[in-house]
């Protein structure tokens, strides 16, 4: 498929029947769209595809077979394209769907929170690059990068330093690392399609935007740097190849009096600005034209390399220094162990020098000399088959530079005299045949090749990054489809010049090191943690790969870390560290589904596993409220929830910690709400994250508020993370909005608690609750009744760690039937609480001193007596109306369609308690805070209306309660 257009390629075009050809119509514009394909004869007029315009209605054939949104099909359709009309069948799933999955098609730059969904647009096809295959699209650009300056002009320097065999050793470890993650970056890249971005895009899609940001932005930073490193030892060739070219001269260094010029340090950086500019004029150019003169700067290396070897075994000349033997046993042998000197700033040993070398300092300088397997992975968007040619390259570059590098050791260690190896810092250029001149060339060809693949590929890298719409700071390096990223270009050259300045390339490789470690070991972790998850969507074709081998290559790129210097690698982990909080502080939220969530999904899931279907133990409890938004009174339509329930479910946790589940129910029918309710469910989410309150958001459209509570009370939750307690607000406006249908709902709520084993708490003046700024003094007052589990002394203690009412005091009241029982009662109930750590006061209140009467505070609206006797006269007056109605229609007693029972006693004894109630906590709890109160259950076949007078009469003065029902289980223990 072309980008820009639904067209086949030329492969696909010739593998087609000459005598059909394909035709694609697209449905009208309120359907869902689904193109379909028919055929039309050669000649046709319409055997080609033509531009549309987006919702541009196009005229359908009389073949064409058009499907709606719902699966039914359009009239005039013949018989043999309804087949699959059942399904809902689009015939060219085949082509369009499975290719946008593999993201063949192309599309704006997008953010990841668009979960990357690839859209289908319509039009003329437009002309693709041919794609490369393993050779040159994965193979040569990996050579390319690893063969570069570190082998022409340190690689014999490193060997009379530390010897052959640490060298060997060096060789060894160096290409182990590479390997391991060569075998790493094969696995993730053949687990599915890549995208532009290279590690950056693995490492991201593994362990999110966060970990991929940071790595990618330091892996930038190590391509621009590289850029530095190829251009300085480009320049340094040429000055030693040409002396004269220089500006300035330092004075020699003698070494085993002979005397050594290196090439000045202005002379460097003069170079080295002005070939870096020349280049950054090269790059804006364009990639088409470097990705056609790069493959050529190849065959200059592989000949230098060549013309080397063949030196080598002809060596000494004729015109050789002393310092060259040939290969030598004697030579070998004396070369054979490590002899470290301190040097000078350009690498020539010198007694007076301030650098001093050990095998960390040689690992830091010839690591970069390892780097370049990800130059393929850089190549995804250009390559036939990144699934085969990835793996296959990366890993056929690896193993061959790494052998050719241990021959190295081997020759250039019998080749020459240590002090030959060390100040002679051109010897490959030296013994090559047939003159030196062929090596100054290939090293100044591949250098500034290499430096041209590093300023071309870390512009890209930067406005990959920016393209993905994380962070609004990198929005100016975003480089749309079809233009160059001139601006992350300017500023990679920016950073070469810098480092170009510098100076001393022995100063700026352990820097470029550094920056490919820390990717290498994203790498490697990535590949980690998604094999060790073992996820569904994780198949990778390459076989030759385990989870253990992963953790060795990322433990080994940290380990060389450390070797090579703890500055710098405390330096690149704090500027990752720093990135990455950054992302996540500033960062737009995105989800790829990176392993860090499969992560913690499986944790999850092994977590819930754990937990069974027992009951927890009161020491683990935690409470899981259900929190309803919207169950009473008139909200805003752009109001999901009231603003105090978020405030009051914190209120419920210890130091945030635990889950909330905010839920909502829209009456009416389902296939007609649904898309209200996602609606809804966004906003309610939305309103969540904002008052940071951690919980989730649910919507349940159902025929009833009562029929949708019963459902989510039934099924909300997995195992022993089901919520344990409904919060909900006391219906205080139900006398003016619905006599009828609010206190029947709230009867079957709480009756349906009972029944599911839910706790209860139902907040009364919540509109008064405190928010996390409003500090109260006074006392939390419980009026403990009944026998519910410890649920409202743990409530109680959650409200003292808040900072609003840690300053408050508790007080517990208890109800003792004799007077005598009162002080036995206090005794067993101080001795509890010390058991359970809760300091409270305890005061018993006897049934005799609720019998007296109480003076009415100076600040009660309305007094409890007259509130006694108007709920008297409304009961009795609805009650004679149902009455009336029962016997007009000849059937029992009915309220909300079930039928109740009536006995006039119990509802003067229940409004008779629930005031003697009421007037003793307005008695004792005058200064309380807050009032907790065991919430009496509706009796069996008992009017609602009733039992909604009985709350009423229960609440009235109190500012602030909460009404609370524990249920069948403990919830605090005394033992530790």
């Amino acid at each position: 498929m072309e980008r820009g257009g639904i067209g086949g390629d030329d492969e696909e075009a010739a593998a087609a029947p000459k005598h059909r050809q394909q035709r694609y119509h697209a449905v009208e514009s309120q359907d869902r769209a689904v193109v379909q394909m028919t055929s039309t004869e050669p000649g046709s007029s319409t055997a080609a595809p033509r531009p549309m315009k987006p919702g541009t209605n196009l005229s359908i054939g009389p073949r064409t077979k058009m499907t709606s949104s719902n699966g039914h099909a359009v009239p005039n359709v013949s018989q043999s394209d309804s087949k699959l009309e059942l399904f809902g069948f689009d015939s060219l799933v085949n082509i369009l769907g499975l290719k946008s999955m593999a993201g063949e098609q192309p599309q704006a730059t997008t953010s990841p929170r668009d979960g990357e969904d690839v859209g289908i647009t319509i039009g003329c096809p437009k002309e693709t690059e041919p794609k490369l295959g393993t050779l040159m699209g994965v193979f040569v650009p990996c050579l390319q990068n690893i063969l570069g300056i570190i082998y022409y002009i340190r690689f014999t320097w490193i060997v009379g330093m530390g010897g052959i065999w640490q060298s060997l050793v060096l060789v060894a470890f160096c290409g182990a690392c590479t390997f391991l993650t060569g075998l790493s970056l094969s696995a993730i890249a053949t687990n599915g399609a890549m995208k532009g971005g290279g590690p950056y895009y693995l490492i991201g899609r593994a362990l999110g935007p966060e970990v991929g940001i940071s790595i990618g932005l330091c892996f930038f930073l190590g391509n621009a740097v590289a850029g530095a490193m190829y251009v300085l030892g480009a320049v340094e060739t040429f000055l030693d190849a040409v002396p004269a070219a220089g500006f300035f001269q330092d004075a020699p260094t003698v070494v085993g009096g002979t005397t050594v010029s290196t090439p000045s340090l202005h002379d460097l950086q003069i170079y080295g600005v002005v070939i870096t500019i020349l280049l950054c004029f090269i790059v804006f150019g364009g990639v088409k034209i470097i990705n056609k003169v790069a493959p050529a700067f190849l065959v200059p290396v592989l000949f230098s390399i060549l013309c080397i070897f063949i030196g080598v075994f002809s060596a000494p000349g004729s015109d050789a220094p002393k310092g060259i033997t040939g290969l030598n046993m004697t030579t070998l042998a004396d070369n054979w162990s490590s002899d470290y000197q301190p040097t000078n700033n350009a690498g020539v040993p010198d007694p007076k020098g301030s650098i001093y070398w050990d095998f960390n300092a040689l690992l830091g300088l010839f690591f970069p000399a390892v780097t370049g397997i990800m130059a393929g992975s850089n190549r995804s968007a250009s390559l036939k088959d990144t699934q085969r040619s990835i793996p296959v390259g990366t890993l056929h570059a690896t193993l061959s530079t790494t052998g050719m590098y241990f021959i190295s050791v081997f020759l250039f260690g019998a080749l020459a005299t240590r002090d030959e190896l060390l100040t002679n810092r051109l010897l490959a250029a030296t013994v090559a045949w047939p003159g030196p001149a062929v090596i100054y060339i290939g090293i100044i060809l591949s250098t500034l090749g290499a430096a041209l693949q590093s300023m071309t590929g870390a512009p890209r890298l930067l406005a990959a990054i920016a393209n993905d719409d994380i962070l609004p700071v990198l929005n100016c390096f975003k480089a749309y489809e079809g233009s160059e990223p001139h601006v992350a270009t300017l500023f990679t050259s920016f950073i070469c010049i810098a480092c170009v300045v510098i100076g001393n390339l022995d100063l700026i490789t352990p820097t470029i090191t550094m920056f490919f470690l820390m990717c290498y070991a994203g790498v490697n972790l990535s590949c980690f943690l998604l094999d060790l998850l073992d996820a569904p969507s994780w198949r990778p074709r390459w076989k030759l790969h385990h989870w253990s081998l992963s953790l060795i290559g990322a433990s080994q790129c940290i380990v060389i870390m450390f070797m090579i210097s703890w500055t710098f690698t405390v330096v690149s982990l704090a500027l990752a560290s720093l990135i990455y909080y950054y992302v996540s502080l500033k960062g737009k939220a995105g989800d790829w589904g990176d392993g860090f969530k499969s992560a913690y999904f499986q944790l999850a899931l092994r977590s819930l596993r754990s937990m069974g279907a027992n009951q927890v133990h009161p020491k683990n409890w935690y409470p899981i409220p259900l929190i309803f938004c919207r169950p009473w009174g008139k909200l805003p339509e752009n109001v999901p929830c009231h603003p105090k329930l978020a405030d009051f479910a914190n209120c419920m946790k210890k130091k945030g910690r635990g889950m909330s589940i905010f839920f909502s129910i829209i009456d009416g029918d389902y296939h007609e709400s649904a898309e209200d309710a996602k609606t809804a469910c966004h906003q309610l989410s939305a309103y969540i994250d904002y008052k940071r309150c951690e919980g989730v958001a649910e919507i349940i459209v159902a025929r009833s508020m009562s029929d949708g509570f019963r459902s989510i009370v039934q099924i909300m939750g997995l195992g022993n993370l089901k919520p344990n307690i409904v919060v909900m607000r006391y219906p205080e406006i139900w006398r003016r909005e619905n006599l009828t249908q609010i206190p029947s709902t709230f009867i079957s709520i709480i009756n349906d608690c009972i029944i599911a084993n839910k706790a209860v708490v139902i907040v009364k003046g919540l509109d008064e609750w405190p928010n996390e700024y409003q500090r109260q003094y006074g006392t939390i007052d419980l009026y403990w009744i009944v026998r519910d589990g410890g649920l409202m002394l743990l409530l109680s203690q959650l409200l003292l760690t808040k900072e609003s009412f840690e300053s408050c005091k508790i007080q517990v009241f208890c109800i003792a039937e004799e007077d005598t029982e009162a002080e036995e009662l206090k005794a067993d109930v101080k001795k509890f609480l010390y058991d359970l750590r809760m300091q409270a006061e305890v005061i018993v209140v006897t049934m005799k001193s609720m019998e007296a009467r109480t003076e009415l505070s100076a600040g009660a609206k309305k007094d409890p007596e007259e509130e006694h006797a108007s709920a008297q006269h409304r009961i009795k007056a609805y009650l004679s109306e149902m009455e009336e109605t029962a016997q007009r229609e000849g059937r029992p007693l009915m309220e909300g369609g079930r039928q109740v029972v009536v006995n006039e006693e119990k509802v003067k004894k229940f409004l008779y308690t629930m005031l003697k109630l009421n007037t003793t906590i307005l008695k004792y709890s005058r200064m309380a805070v807050v009032v907790l109160v065991s919430l009496p259950p509706p009796p069996l076949n008992h009017p609602a209306y009733c039992y909604m007078e009985y709350m009423d009469l229960l609440v009235v003065n109190i500012p602030r309660m909460l009404i609370v029902r524990g249920y069948r289980r403990d919830v605090v223990t005394l033992f530790t």
